[in-house]
């Protein structure tokens, strides 16, 4: 921090990144924005990332926040929290729509748009003058901007800029979303206070009335567990992730023995060889299985848990048997209480239900006990969870035999770290086939698993790759990569960055003969039956220019910067491929590699299988499912 009285407004938000703990800025550079990058590189230890799209900067941005929030270095002064720095319109509405998922997902990011001069506004409404990137609506940055932050300011004025940085900065903290800076080229090197202190969360003070709400929500939360046999699953979510409470909800998990499921944003959020562990419950887009062990049990908990049309597909989560705690309020079957936050709720949930049950007390295998019922699951937990790993595999790979190949890598390369299984990987999840296939691999670490589940902008788990693997770069976690064809093609060129960095993303591009896979599962799903000929014509526009992804790594690749591409059909020669990256001297492991996984037009991940059982009738002598080619 600066001991001097004054600084210019440049090296205020300089050191105000710098006293968050962010290490590396993300962006595409511009003439309004070069004094401050300047300043930035001369003043503090913020490394510049300039990507090739301001949308993968805000990509790679929002995946670094995730990382830093889950990872226990925020202990040491880190706040959990990404930047991205643009130039004003082109590059600012480039990077809304990263900055719009990190809204609505929770992550916490710095959006800094670097704008035109105040004098340049001036000769804009005086005669007319566009300078470049201007539109007629000196505000229309900001107005947009509005829509997915938490605060939005324009800096124009230097004496008023330190407490604009602050104000939103430490909005961004304590609301856990995104904040907006626009500020004018002119103010970069405008004096002003320096920076005075640092910048911490502020939490929303607690009342009697929300002590009164809390203990009244936990209170029904316990009828609702006596009301229906005294057998409750908790349904982890989204929110024990963003809100860093994976320790409290750990503790509810072993001081209970209440079994528990999570949602795919909140995979891995603790361990999953914590005992209980039942799955990933993703509606009706689960592994049947455990759909059907989950709601075998009497009551179902959501804990920070979303629910999307995309990840339950029409299931509901608010029933008479659900409580459901996210959004800052609790569901309790009909009742609902307001103004309740997740970090006192979950505490307050273990401390009354030990209480009134004992410690332990709800310790059960439901897959066992859904077997003794009837209903068609593995005999027990751990049988299903087996099933998500290994083999026997197909000749060909499929999505699904793919993941559980994956898995079983995974579990290959897990070791003990003073008492923990850990793995030099983390996964990072595209939208679609990628995250349904993806959500049932078996993670040994918290924090293992980066995707966005709601948002789904896809490419997404590209330029999030970048930040992920800065962010995790002192943990030394090499990002394993899954993504869709379709979803590839919008952000491949981020690839350039990680070769240029000399990151070691593994990037697996499923390539389904060039196809949409998911928007023809989502219209027309009909497509997937065996008795559908292939002229159907109900996949026009679904089609893609099909790739050989796999020669990218020529064209990204240099002798300095090397990068490796190759194409896998066979799970033999997926093996092959997994022991050279798991052979650290092997020269595969100097930079990126990108994978093209080859698979049939027709394949999809089985667990989208209701939605064909759903929407298209049966052909004379067949089932209503058909079966993948």
């Amino acid at each position: 921090m600066t001991t001097a009285q004054t600084c210019t407004v440049a090296e205020y938000l300089a050191i105000r990144l710098e006293q968050l703990g962010i290490t590396h800025l993300f962006g595409v550079p511009g003439d309004h924005l070069g004094p401050f990058l300047s300043t930035l590189h001369e003043k503090t230890k913020v490394r510049w990332v300039g990507t090739p799209t301001e949308g993968g900067a805000g990509q790679a941005a929002d995946g670094y926040a995730r990382v830093k929030v889950a990872d226990a270095e925020i202990a040491l002064g880190e706040q959990g929290i990404g930047a991205a720095a643009v130039t004003y319109g082109v590059g600012a509405f480039n990077l809304l729509n990263a900055v719009g998922g990190a809204y609505t997902e929770y992550v916490p990011l710095i959006a800094i748009n670097a704008a035109p001069t105040y004098e340049q506004w001036l000769n804009q409404q005086a005669i007319g003058l566009l300078t470049s990137h201007m539109s007629q609506r000196p505000e229309s940055n900001l107005d947009v901007y509005r829509q997915v932050t938490v605060d939005a300011q324009v800096l124009s004025n230097p004496g008023l800029a330190p407490g604009q940085i602050d104000g939103a900065i430490t909005a961004c903290l304590s609301h856990r979303r995104p904040v907006y800076l626009e500020v004018r080229e002119d103010l970069w090197e405008a004096r002003c206070p320096a920076p005075r202190g640092r910048l911490t969360r502020q939490e929303r003070p607690r009342t009697a009335k929300n002590k009164q709400m809390l203990d009244a929500a936990v209170k029904a939360c316990v009828q609702l567990v006596k009301d229906h046999d005294d057998n409750p699953i908790l349904w982890a979510g989204e929110e024990i992730d963003r809100f860093n409470l994976a320790a409290e909800f750990e503790r509810l998990v072993r001081s209970t023995g209440i079994p528990y499921c999570t949602t795919i944003g909140a995979k891995s959020v603790i361990s999953e060889d914590t005992p209980g562990f039942s799955g990933v419950y993703n509606g009706k887009a689960s592994s049947p299985a455990v759909a059907e062990m989950f709601h075998s049990a009497g009551c179902r908990i959501g804990l920070g848990s979303w629910a999307t049309s995309k990840n339950l597909g029409g299931m509901r989560s608010i029933g008479k048997d659900w409580a459901v705690a996210a959004h800052e309020g609790v569901h309790v079957g009909a009742s609902y209480f307001p103004d309740v936050q997740l970090a006192q709720f979950i505490p307050a949930l273990e401390k009354r239900f030990v209480e009134e049950f004992g410690i332990g007390h709800f310790r059960a295998d439901y897959f066992a006990e859904a077997r003794r019922t009837g209903l068609d699951v593995p005999a027990s937990t751990a049988a299903y969870l087996d099933s998500l790993s290994g083999g026997p595999y197909p000749e060909s790979v499929t999505y699904d035999s793919f993941f559980r190949h994956i898995s079983a890598f995974l579990a290959s390369q897990t070791v003990e770290d003073a008492g923990v299984r850990t793995t030099p990987f983390t996964v990072v999840s595209d939208a679609a086939f990628a995250l349904i296939g993806s959500m049932n691999l078996q993670m040994p670490e918290r924090a293992s698993y980066v995707a966005q589940n709601s948002w789904l902008s896809i490419g997404y788990s590209v330029g999030a790759a970048t930040g992920v693997a800065l962010g995790r770069q002192r943990a030394e976690k090499r990002p394993l990569v899954f993504v869709g064809d379709g979803s590839f093609q919008e952000t491949c060129q981020e690839l350039s960055t990680h070769a240029r960095l000399g990151l070691r993303p593994v990037v697996f591009v499923l390539d389904n003969e060039g196809f949409y896979g998911i928007e023809q599962m989502l219209v027309h799903p009909c497509y997937y039956k065996d008795d559908v000929p292939d002229s159907d014509g109900g996949d026009f526009y679904n089609e893609l220019h099909p790739w050989q992804y796999e020669k990218l790594a020529d064209v990204f690749g240099s002798a300095k910067h090397p990068m490796h591409g190759f194409a896998v059909r066979k799970h033999d020669d997926l093996e092959a491929l997994l022991k050279k990256i798991a052979e650290p001297m092997d020269p595969v492991n100097q930079g990126p590699v990108v994978v093209r996984v080859r698979l049939d037009r027709r394949d999809y991940p089985q667990a989208l299988k209701y939605k064909i059982r759903e929407n298209c009738p049966p052909a004379a002598g067949t089932s209503a499912e058909g079966t993948t080619r």
